[in-house]
C-alpha cells in the first residue's frame, strides 16, 4: 500500500511540474507575441475576421465571436474603428488591437530605376576643422558646442542653406556667430566668434556643411487615387553623419542603368545609370525613414519614352496577408524596364517598432544572381508581390550575402502617401490661402 502511495505521489509531482512548466512556457510565448504583434491592422470593407491569420512559428488568428459586436465580422456602416482579439492557438487571448477598415488601396507598381535630387532644409554640418588664424590654430565652431548632424538654419539672423551662404554671413558680421541649429528635432542657439584666417583674409569658424545629396533609388508605387508616389524604401541620409537629410525642395527624374557593378560577400554591387533629368517623375515632398514620397508628374509617366511601363494598378496586400515562401521582386538591372525576379520571404517581423526591417528576403532567380549577384544599392525600393499583391519594397542588402536583404511592408509606404495627400489638400484649401476664405 505504501508502494502504490509513493508511486501515486511521484505521478502526482510529475503531472504538476509538467502543467507549471507548459504554463510558462505558454505565458513566454504569450509575452513574446504580445511585443511582437502590432496594435494596430488595416482589413478591406469586405475582408472577414474569420480569415484574419497572421504567419508567424505558432498559429496566430483573431476571434471575432468574443467581441462585443459583430460589426467586426462585416463591414462596419459608420466607418468607425474597431478592436480585434488576437489568439494563440485560438485558445488564449494575446492582446487586442486596433483594426481599421479602409478600401483596399490599388496601386501602380514601379520598379523602374529613378534619380533622387534632393536640396537640404538648411545646412548640414559633416565637418568640423581647424582656422589658422593669426594666433596659430584654433577651432571656433567645435570649442562652442557644434556638433557633426547639426542643421545649420540661420547664421546671424540670416537663412542658409549652403557653404556660401554660411560663409557670406560671417563677412557680414565677423565680429559674432550667432547660429540657429536644429539637434534631435530641437532648435537650439550657439554663439561662436569668428576667426580670420591668414590664408585668405576671410572669417571662418571652422565648419564645412552640405546643402544637397543625389542618387538612383527604385519607384515602389504610384497611387493613381491621389497622385502620389512612393520610393526608396528608407531614408536618404547624409553621407558623412548617417543622419535623414532635412528636405526643403527635390525631385524625382528617370534614369537609365548602363551597368551594374556586381555583389559579393563584403562588397555590395551597385547599379550604374544616367540622370535623364527632361523625365520628370514628380516632385520629393518627404524624405523620412521609410522612403522618399512625393507628387507624381502624370505628364512625364505618360511620355513616349515611358512605353516600357505598365501603368496597371495592382491591390496592396495588408501586412497580416504576407506569407512565408515565394514571391517576386520588379526591378531594373538593364535600361530603364523593369522585369519580374524569384525571391523568397524568409522572415516577416510585425513589430511595430521596426518600420522598415520588415522582413527579410532571398533572391533564388538564378539570373538575377547572375548578373548582379542578387542585391544592390539602387533597387532600394523595388516592389515585392506575393499572389498577385503589392507587399512591399526591398529596403537594404547584406554586405556578407548579397542574395539576401531586408523589406518593408508596403502599408508602411503607403501610410506615408496618404499623409502627403492630405498636406496638399489643406495647403489647396480656401480656408488656406492668403487674404481668408474664398
Amino acid at each position: 500500500m505504501r508502494k502504490t502511495n509513493n508511486k501515486l505521489r511521484t505521478i502526482a509531482k510529475t503531472t504538476i511540474s509538467t502543467v507549471l512548466a507548459s504554463s510558462l512556457i505558454l505565458c513566454a510565448i504569450i509575452g513574446f507575441y504580445y511585443v511582437k504583434l502590432p496594435d494596430k491592422f488595416y482589413l478591406s470593407h469586405d475582408g472577414s475576421i474569420s480569415n484574419f491569420e497572421i504567419d508567424t512559428f505558432f498559429n496566430i488568428s483573431a476571434d471575432a465571436q468574443k467581441d462585443s459586436t459583430e460589426a467586426l465580422a462585416v463591414y462596419n456602416d459608420d466607418g468607425s474603428d474597431n478592436e480585434v482579439d488576437l489568439q494563440l492557438f485560438g485558445m488564449f487571448s494575446i492582446k487586442r488591437a486596433e483594426l481599421e477598415r479602409i478600401e483596399r488601396p490599388l496601386l501602380i507598381p514601379g520598379g523602374m530605376p529613378f534619380g533622387i535630387k534632393i536640396l537640404t532644409d538648411g545646412a548640414i554640418v559633416t565637418e568640423l576643422g581647424n582656422v589658422e588664424g593669426e594666433s596659430g590654430f584654433v577651432t571656433p565652431a567645435r570649442d562652442a558646442g557644434v556638433r557633426p548632424g547639426d542643421v545649420v538654419v540661420e547664421v546671424n539672423g540670416f537663412r542658409v542653406q549652403s557653404n556660401n551662404d554660411v560663409a557670406d554671413a560671417l563677412q557680414a558680421e565677423p565680429n559674432k556667430a550667432e547660429l540657429l541649429l536644429i539637434r534631435d528635432n530641437a532648435q537650439l542657439v550657439i554663439e561662436v566668434t569668428p576667426v580670420r584666417s591668414v590664408h585668405d583674409e576671410r572669417f571662418k569658424i571652422g565648419m564645412w556643411v552640405r546643402d544637397s545629396g543625389a542618387g538612383i533609388g527604385t519607384m515602389t508605387f504610384i497611387d493613381p487615387a491621389n497622385n502620389t508616389f512612393a520610393g526608396l524604401g528608407h531614408a536618404v541620409c547624409d553621407i558623412d553623419t548617417g543622419l535623414i537629410m532635412p528636405l526643403a525642395s527635390g525631385e524625382a527624374v528617370r534614369v537609365y542603368i548602363s551597368d551594374v557593378a556586381k555583389g559579393y560577400s563584403g562588397a555590395p554591387g551597385e547599379l550604374c545609370g544616367t540622370f535623364l533629368s527632361h523625365l520628370t517623375l514628380g516632385q520629393i515632398k518627404r524624405n523620412t525613414a521609410s522612403g522618399v514620397f512625393g507628387i507624381s508628374d502624370s505628364s512625364a509617366m505618360e511620355n513616349s519614352d515611358n512605353a516600357d511601363i505598365e501603368l496597371i494598378p495592382v491591390e496592396m496586400a495588408f501586412k497580416q496577408e504576407i506569407q512565408l515562401g515565394a514571391a517576386k521582386l520588379l526591378t531594373t538591372v538593364e535600361g530603364n524596364s523593369p522585369r519580374e525576379y524569384e525571391v523568397i520571404i524568409e522572415k516577416i517581423d510585425f513589430n511595430d517598432n521596426n518600420q522598415i526591417k520588415n522582413m527579410v528576403i532571398k533572391v533564388t532567380d538564378n539570373e538575377l544572381l547572375s548578373n548582379s549577384g542578387g542585391i544592390v544599392q539602387g533597387m532600394s525600393g523595388s516592389p515585392l508581390f506575393q499572389n498577385g499583391r503589392l507587399i512591399g519594397a526591398v529596403t537594404h542588402v547584406f554586405v556578407n550575402d548579397p542574395s539576401r536583404g531586408y523589406a518593408i511592408f508596403a502599408e508602411n509606404m503607403y501610410r506615408e502617401t496618404l499623409e502627403i495627400a492630405a498636406q496638399a489638400d489643406n495647403e489647396n484649401s480656401p480656408l488656406n490661402c492668403e487674404g481668408g476664405v474664398r
